[in-house]
């Protein structure tokens, strides 16, 4: 497996030079890296998500009321938009960047196809 070392933009601006092993395949070609801080915020988003789920799951089960449910449930929506929108600006930033950089024309066809798919 060959190294790849290139250069990312931190969640705090600045340059850092990464270093991985390329994990070529057919729908990743150009190998993926996710920095830690962003990878930790999209947790977070996903975990309050999935807190608020939870909470719609408690609330029909204890046959709450059906407008509470659906704000709780606009919360959860939020959520996951939220998570949508900063996965998308993430990999537009990164990957793509780095897929074309590269050359792979079909990561850029891929990605193109997953957020029609998301919107």
């Amino acid at each position: 497996m060959a190294l790849s070392t290139h250069t990312h933009i931190g969640a705090d601006g600045q340059p850092f030079t990464h270093t991985h092993e390329d994990h070529e395949s057919a729908s990743h070609p150009h190998g993926h890296y996710h920095s830690p801080e962003e990878k930790k915020k999209q947790l977070n988003r996903l975990s309050k998500a999935i807190g608020h789920l939870q909470h719609v799951k408690l609330m029909i089960e204890n046959d709450e009321d059906c407008a509470d449910v659906l704000i709780q449930l606009s919360a959860v929506n939020s959520a996951l938009r939220s998570l949508g929108k900063a996965i998308i600006s993430e990999h537009m930033t990164h990957c793509i960047a780095h897929a074309l950089e590269d050359g792979d024309t079909a990561a850029v066809d891929e990605f193109q196809k997953a957020v029609e798919k998301f919107i």
